[in-house]
């Protein structure tokens, strides 16, 4: 019996995670590679396929152009494959391009213009920064947004903020000299700054003091797993007073969604620059696993939330994109501003090296991230040390 109830709560466990997660993946791949397919057909270039997932195909179709539609086994990605291509990396074919006529090379990618091209790969990223946006604005519009005013509820004792003398009641209304509107901007501004000395203006009493406070890096137990970010040691005041729902105008809650992809992609950037740093740590990249868990997690704080969490990934996603390694939309941008600066692309042989190297680090991100999670829910399973 135990062993059947096991089953039955390890099968509900990957639907409640696997379905919210294949849901955002789905729109979020898809989305992104409309977009390359979008401009490519406004920049004439024949579409062979557009995939939804990868290997064996479980159902496709043909369009009125040409393109195969289709959707395949492995749910874990997507491509668009164009005229030229060898692979769904946009790898060229030499062969195939040597043999082509020259009706044939002007609707293939590679016959197309510089600018062409690179308007046709930078396309799925910006279509992931739109699809965000939109979703952002969409439910601040119709919904708004709760937000805790900057005031300190509690101070945890031996905390940085207890050593340098807050108190509870305390307003934070500027940091480095950045005017302070809500406690999570304050988290946003402290999350990435561990080590590193704050200048803090705080209202007391209405009475402005200043402050220097060094935010102390900490280990949190989230639902990607243990996050490490800077913190003060404070919480939010929960004083109904301190609590007001905000509402927007659609020009207002757009200015909200524009400013919310930017923190996102502010955000990750500086992940990205302190890891290169040696200030923050690989075991914190999360892997498929987690984020379905995240995903699951989310889902059952209603729809609104996982099409929010839907606009995270979604932005994330394009911005991993960009990313100047090849075989991603970033490396394919590298090598064509190196073209146009030559005159001339790169030799075959160096942009065979280019993707190697890149299929290689994409892989091995991969490997990590993915490694990360086995160690997560080893842990949590208590099979850890």
């Amino acid at each position: 019996m135990d062993l059947f109830g096991g089953l039955i709560n390890a099968l509900w466990t990957t639907v409640s995670y696997g379905v919210p997660f294949l849901f955002v993946l789905t729109i979020v791949v898809f989305v992104h590679e409309l977009g390359h397919f979008q401009v490519a057909r406004w920049c004439g270039v024949k579409v062979r396929a557009f995939s939804i997932g990868f290997g064996p195909e479980l159902v496709g179709w043909y369009d009125r152009h040409g393109t195969r539609w289709r959707i395949a086994a492995i749910p874990l990605g997507g491509y668009v494959k164009f005229e030229g291509d060898e692979s769904a990396a946009s790898t060229p074919d030499r062969d195939r391009l040597a043999a082509m006529s020259e009706a044939e090379r002007a609707v293939s990618f590679q016959g197309q213009s510089i600018s062409k091209r690179a308007a046709i790969v930078a396309a799925g990223p910006l279509a992931n920064f739109i699809l965000a946006t939109v979703i952002f604005t969409a439910v601040y519009a119709s919904e708004g947004r709760q937000v805790l005013l900057p005031v300190v509820g509690e101070v945890t004792q031996g905390g940085v903020a207890a050593e340098a003398g807050i108190l509870p009641g305390d307003r934070i209304e500027a940091i480095n000299g950045t005017a302070i509107g809500s406690f999570s901007d304050i988290i946003r501004v402290v999350a990435g700054s561990a080590g590193e000395k704050l200048d803090v203006r705080i209202a007391r009493d209405g009475k402005p003091m200043d402050i220097v406070l060094v935010p102390r890096m900490t280990a949190l137990d989230t639902s990607l797993g243990v996050q490490r970010r800077g913190m003060l040691g404070i919480r939010a005041s929960l004083d109904p007073a301190h609590r007001i729902q905000q509402t927007y105008s659609i020009p207002g809650a757009l200015r909200e969604g524009v400013a919310q992809n930017w923190m996102i992609v502010e955000q990750t950037m500086g992940f990205f620059g302190r890891l290169f740093t040696g200030r923050e740590y690989l075991d914190q990249i999360s892997g498929i696993g987690r984020i379905a868990q995240a995903s699951g997690e989310t889902a059952k704080l209603g729809f609104v939330a996982l099409v929010v969490w839907l606009a995270y990934i979604s932005t994330s996603i394009g911005l991993l994109n960009l990313l100047p390694i090849p075989v991603l939309d970033g490396g394919h941008l590298v090598f064509y501003a190196i073209e146009a600066v030559r005159g001339r692309p790169l030799s075959e042989r160096a942009q065979d090296f280019g993707f190697r190297v890149g299929l290689a680090l994409v892989l091995m991100l991969m490997l990590v991230a993915n490694w990360n999670d086995v160690i997560h829910f080893a842990t949590k399973l208590g099979w850890g040390a």
